[in-house]
């Protein structure tokens, strides 16, 4: 018999052997969200896996079956108004809902962590969380709330200023990525969150035309497999953190950026280059710079979010997410005709230099058509 069929027929009989059971998950408010639960029948590290913000907890059923025939206890479940949670349906309401429903994942996530480790067998000291697309920043803010969590596998998404953060002061955090070229700048934004990353077995996988999320698992049919060796390599026999790596040039700008006097710093460092040469390229990405802008617009400093934004209008002029941003930023500080003049200087830009994805100018659009709305009324 060839060593392939042994090792099939050995898969078959783990896979026999997990228990999987549904359960409802009581969280705060008194909703129940649904989850499924994968036993290996075996004592062993505990596995939470969190869904994209366009799929349920389906998207995960055969990696969640492998993982617990390796020996992972595995927990799904249905972010609430999702699948078969219950809860208003995220994709059907207003943006206020949805962030309104958004604000308690963090308290949801954490009764489905406490329910993982709770259950028998479960090393609770060693688990691992899983998040595809806007999982991918509710798993970095789970490990940051739970230092039991030893390793992270992101796919498609990205994380704000807190998870950049807490993921550049993680030492032996290691973290597995992987990002499709054809979805966007999804890939850009994964390579910014690895650049944070100081454990050197953390790792990025790239491909050509996967996809985004658990949906590249259709495509690179070989992904779910790497992904359990990860986990069985983190987390069921543990390799040695080995040597930090160097502090990246991202961490080098995330920290002038966010410094007190960081931002007059880049302004005048840019300025200084381009008197030299116009066309000199900026020295900063925009993603970050936007990121940092509506982290602090989150926190309420309207005012040092607007000069962060402006850093992006000086760098980067022929972006029109870089005055769909800034009319925000003036919205929120209540100039409403500042917010009124980027808004249309942000569609005349969109217009003459619209962005290589179509779904994301047609959301940019959509996003300033109803500011200007709301603003003429």
């Amino acid at each position: 018999m060839k060593f392939g069929v042994v090792f099939l027929l050995a898969a078959v009989a783990a896979c026999a052997q997990v228990e999987m059971r549904y359960v409802d998950l009581p969280v705060s408010d008194g909703l129940k969200l649904r989850a499924s639960y994968y036993s290996p029948g075996t004592p062993g590290p505990g596995v939470l896996l969190l869904h994209q913000c366009n799929r349920d907890r389906s998207v995960w059923n055969d990696l969640a079956m492998q993982l617990a025939a390796s020996g992972l206890h595995v927990l799904t479940f249905d972010m609430r108004g999702y699948g078969e949670s219950q809860g208003d349906r995220f994709r059907e309401v207003s943006d206020e809902k949805r962030a309104a429903m958004a604000a308690h994942w963090p308290a949801d996530i954490d009764t489905a962590w406490q329910f993982l480790a709770s259950q028998t067998g479960v090393d609770k000291a060693n688990t691992g969380v899983g998040g595809a697309s806007c999982g991918v920043n509710n798993a970095i803010q789970t490990a940051r709330r739970h230092p039991e969590v030893k390793t992270l596998v992101l796919l498609s998404g990205d994380t704000d200023g807190d998870g950049v953060t807490f993921l550049a002061g993680a030492k032996t955090l290691p973290v597995f990525i992987a990002a499709s070229e054809n979805d966007g700048d999804t890939l850009a934004r994964m390579r910014w969150i690895f650049a944070f990353s100081n454990d050197a077995r953390s790792k990025l996988l790239s491909f050509k035309a996967a996809g985004h999320g658990a949906d590249m698992f259709r495509v690179e049919t070989t992904l779910p497999g790497t992904i359990v060796s990860w986990f069985d390599q983190m987390l069921l026999n543990p390799q040695p953190p080995g040597e930090p790596k160097k502090v990246s040039p991202e961490e080098e700008f995330w920290t002038q950026l966010t410094a007190p006097k960081g931002v007059p710093s880049l302004r005048k460092t840019l300025e200084k280059a381009r008197k030299k040469n116009r066309s000199a390229p900026p020295p900063f990405p925009e993603y970050p710079v936007n990121l940092y802008g509506y982290d602090l617009l989150r926190k309420g400093d309207t005012r040092q979010a607007i000069a962060v934004l402006k850093l992006n209008e000086l760098g980067y002029p022929k972006s029109a997410n870089v005055y769909d941003s800034l009319a925000d930023a003036y919205l929120a500080d209540h100039q409403e005709a500042l917010a009124l003049q980027y808004s249309e200087k942000c569609l005349k830009v969109l217009t003459e230099n619209p962005p290589a994805d179509a779904e994301r100018a047609a959301e940019i659009r959509g996003n300033t058509e109803a500011r200007m709305k709301k603003l003429k009324h």
